[in-house]
């Protein structure tokens, strides 16, 4: 059996998985989050331990028996998090997490040394870590003396399961200090801000061990050891590995809080400028190329709170036939944007509002805003030199037939749903689990999912939602 352990901006997910790679069962902990000033995102350590501790409890009373035969744990997480420990292992403050803007400047300071993006290959965002720990040592410089570890927040989880301080190279690719091409630290890059590698994790493959559960842990969960924890992966590379997207070509959109565009890559292809992230894969001699927006069920979420209802009703309401899109546009821009613009400081819009606008046209705008924000990242995930032919939807938001169909018109590409099932993080998590603990390969174990039914383009309304797309690109550059 292998436990899979995905530790998310909303919660914690425990999913466990036989060595047939079936799913016996999953328990869910919900996380809240702390936005103390404007543009900033906290969580704290402790609370995803206590979150952990509830998810694994629930699903070991579910599944005892099974449970009790856990021989490998993976790990997937929220990238780019600042989790400071001091020498100790205790937290320093709260941990500062990828949606958080608050080291815009620090991070254009940053990505102005052109050491930054010819060894990342890629631009240093506001969301990475590196800015977080310069403005930190700036605006909290006792908090910063009296640093002895930075980890990434599923990292800092595997140091309560392990005691041992480990990453993995996909989550390390997010933090700026890491020579993506080499897969190693750059001390070059950590000296940049003022620190060196005995303030980092060791690294490790995603498929390979990192530690061993601890013996408390054990104990606590009634198992035998020992039980293999693997290096695991930031949440989107355990998410492609969960689909089987491991090689050249294969592709996967995910309507998450965020939004990601992902393509798997044999080789590392930079194109910085382009604001396409080249990130290393979760297994070896693999990386990927990504592009992000910062709002895309976090989006619909927005709008269905304003509205007073619940997304899945807002979805309900307009049903599943795509319509031509109306007179109103939405810009998704709630948090800031990553790919293509880079900008911290861009918020969100709804324009071209009349009274003809009812809510079923700003639910139908929203949606279409965060599809043409994703078409925004397919032009650039192409002009980095992906190979992206059609792609695999997964994430909650991918429960609607008629945001999946605006996207596939919108990105005129076809969208393949897979068999009901679960192909998501702690699913991938817990696959590089069964890696680590029983040396299987790439291909034995990274199987891609049964497709159900393929959403195709609809040429009929190609025409209406090209002008629409040109009219968003317009107003960003009206807001910018």
């Amino acid at each position: 059996m292998y436990l899979g352990l995905d530790l998310g901006t909303s919660g914690i997910r425990a999913l466990l998985m036989d060595g047939a790679q079936r799913i016996i069962g999953s328990a869910h902990a919900d996380l809240s989050l702390s936005r103390p000033h404007p543009g900033w995102s906290e969580q704290t350590l402790e609370d995803w331990i206590t979150a952990a501790k509830a998810a694994v409890s629930a699903l070991r009373a579910a599944h005892p028996v099974e449970f009790g035969a856990v021989r490998g744990v993976g790990l997937s997480g929220q990238m780019h998090g600042a989790t400071l420990l001091d020498d100790a292992g205790r937290a320093l403050r709260p941990a500062i997490l990828w949606n958080d803007t608050r080291a815009a400047d620090e991070a254009a300071a940053l990505d102005a040394r052109p050491e930054f993006r010819a060894l990342t290959g890629n631009i240093v965002f506001p969301g990475f870590t590196a800015p977080k720990l310069l403005w930190v040592a700036r605006h909290e410089p006792e908090v910063f003396r009296k640093t002895a570890r930075v980890l990434l927040p599923k990292d800092a989880l595997r140091l309560w399961l392990t005691g041992e301080a480990v990453s993995e190279m996909s989550d390390a690719s997010g933090t700026s200090w890491l020579d993506v091409a080499a897969r190693d630290w750059s001390d070059d890059l950590l000296a940049a801000t003022n620190l060196s590698r005995d303030h980092m994790p060791r690294l490790v493959e995603g498929s390979a061990p990192s530690g061993d559960l601890r013996a408390e842990l054990l104990s606590d969960w009634g198992l035998s050891g020992p039980v293999v924890v693997a290096g695991g992966a930031g949440d989107n590379a355990a998410s492609a590995i969960g689909m089987g997207m491991v090689h050249e070509g294969q592709a996967f959109v995910s309507l998450g809080t965020s939004g990601v565009l992902f393509a798997a890559n044999d080789a590392f292809r930079p194109k910085p400028e382009s604001a396409v992230h080249a990130f290393c894969h979760a297994v070896p001699g693999r990386w990927h190329q990504m592009g992000v927006i910062l709002s895309a069920t976090d989006a619909l979420n927005w709008h269905a709170k304003i509205c007073g209802m619940d997304a899945a009703a807002l979805d309900a309401e307009i049903g599943a036939s795509v319509q031509a899109p109306g007179a109103v546009t939405f810009l998704p821009y709630l948090s800031g944007e990553r790919t293509p613009h880079n900008d911290a400081r861009i918020r969100g819009l709804f324009a071209g509002l009349g009274h003809e606008a009812d809510r079923p046209a700003l639910t139908r705008a929203v949606m279409e805003g965060v599809a043409f924000a994703l078409a925004d990242n397919l032009a650039a995930l192409r002009s980095a030199g992906a190979r992206v032919e059609r792609v695999v939807a997964v994430g909650g938001g991918s429960q609607s037939a008629y945001w999946l169909g605006a996207i596939a018109t919108a990105l005129d590409l076809p969208v393949d749903v897979p068999e009901r099932g679960d192909f998501g993080a702690a699913f991938g998590a817990a696959r590089l689990g069964l890696m680590a603990e029983s040396g299987q390969g790439i291909d034995a174990v990274c199987t891609p999912p049964v497709i159900d039914h393929t959403i195709a383009p609809d040429p009929a309304l190609r025409g209406a939602f090209d002008d629409a797309y040109a009219r968003f690109r317009k107003l960003y550059k009206v807001m910018a």
